[in-house]
This record gives structure tokens, sequence and C-alpha cells, in this order.
């Protein structure tokens, strides 16, 4: 019997955590892409080749965008997005906060949205039609809270924070909340949003694979996820309805 969407995702993404941790366990080099802090590694690489093989059999008429490269066009009307390693910063220098993840969009937007974090075993899975669970157990719906009281997660690059447009405006969302993190993985981040371990998200111009897979899991946990344009840049924020709609009025006040 074919697997549907969901378990499909949930496939895809533990079987490039596994693959990809289990070549950090062998030993791996990194080559560096726009950045020193901007790397990749065969682990990435072939994660990513591995889960674009499995949709080329399941998943044929489908399109494909991945980070390491792959983009196909479908003729389903939708997409697979791939980030066979999120976090690779981390992943190289032996850290746990690293992950696979995946989003299936179409038209309308996303459809859903899978995380697996090899380190910790845990599996998120959420979108249109699955409520956000954590390990097959739903995560509940978030609740309203205030900005101030949440944490943030966020990245910014240091270079970026010569341009005043990104300094000006992130340093305002950051100093409107209890307290930052930079933790270094969207997709973990975002997916400890829509659990509820962290209060809210910002970051400027992210890629569509570091913002698609968590943005389905936060929407399925009944929060909010949106793009704001502002001062030449899309910001990217999720949370609870109430404390984005603060970080939404903080942005454009800045």
């Amino acid at each position: 019997m074919s697997r549907t969407d969901a378990e499909l995702a949930v496939h895809l993404v533990r079987e490039a955590g596994a693959l990809a941790a289990s070549m950090r366990a062998g030993g791996l080099d990194a080559e560096q892409k726009t950045s020193i802090s901007d790397v990749v590694t065969a682990a990435d690489h072939a994660a990513e080749e591995l889960i674009t093989s499995i949709l080329a059999t399941e998943r044929p008429e489908d399109g494909l965008l991945g980070e390491e490269g792959t983009e196909r066009d479908g003729s389903s009307g939708r997409r697979w997005v791939i980030d066979p390693v999120d976090g690779t910063y981390n992943f190289f220098s032996g850290l746990a906060y690293w992950c696979s993840a995946i989003a299936l969009e179409d038209a309308d937007g996303p459809v859903l949205g899978a995380v697996h974090q090899p380190v910790t075993g845990e599996t998120w899975l959420g979108g249109r039609d699955h409520p956000t669970s954590l390990d097959e157990v739903p995560v509940g719906q978030l609740a309203d809270r205030p900005l101030g009281e949440c944490s943030l997660a966020t990245y910014v690059h240091p270079v970026t924070l010569e341009d005043p447009d990104v300094r000006d405006v992130w340093l305002a969302l950051v100093g409107s909340v209890a307290t930052p993190r930079i933790l270094g993985s969207g997709s973990c981040d975002l997916a400890s949003v829509a659990g509820g371990r962290i209060g809210v998200w910002a970051q400027h111009s992210a890629p569509d694979w570091d913002w698609l897979p968590g943005q389905a899991l936060v929407r399925a946990a009944g929060g909010r996820a949106e793009v704001v344009e502002h001062r030449g840049h899309r910001w990217h924020l999720a949370g609870n309805d109430q404390a984005v709609g603060e970080l939404i009025q903080r942005l454009e006040s800045s």
C-alpha cells in the first residue's frame, strides 16, 4: 500500500536524519558556501539525494526544491521543499541542535511539514489536515501570551548587521521579548515554537527550506506564521497569535 503524504514525510526526514548521523559518526569534512559559518558536508548531499530518490519513485509528478541544489518542476501543482541537514554548522561542530526537515506545498500554501531531530529522536509533523504532533502525540493549541513574556529564537548573520534596515529592526524585535536565543537551526526553532518550548521566532530573508516546514507546524498548532515586508527586507515571524501581532507592531514601528 502506498504511503500517505504525512507518512511519507515522516519516513523521509527519519531516513535522511539517520543517514546524516551515521556519516557524521564516521567523520566528515566541510566546505564553505557563502561564508565561514555557511558550510556543507557530504552528509547534506547524501541525505538530499536519498530523499529525492524516494520522491522520484513515490511522487514522480511532484516538484522538488532542495537546499543543496535539487530543483525539479512537477506536473501536479505540488512541491516538496527539502532541508536534508538544517543547522549544518552545528551538525559539523558536533552539537546536538540540528535536524532533517521537509515541507509539502501546493497553490494554497503549506500542506504539511515534518522535522526530525536525530540526536533526541524527536519527530514533529503538522499541516493543513494534521494538527501538530510530537512523536504522534498532539502538542495542543498555542495559547495567547504577551510578547514581553516570550522567549525569541532568531538568527542574524553578523555581516547583515552593517545594514541599518536589518540592524534597527532586529534590535527592536530582540528588545521586546523576555529573552532571545540564537540556536542555529530554523526548523528546530520553529518546531519548538509549535510545541510551546520557545515563544516566538523572527528572522529576515529565510529561504523556503528554512521556513516552510516550521511554518506548517506552527500554523497546525494554532499559531501564526507570517512574512512581512519592511524596509526592503522580508521578515519571517511565528508564534502565538497575540505575540506575533505585537512583533508585527514593533517591526512596523522600527
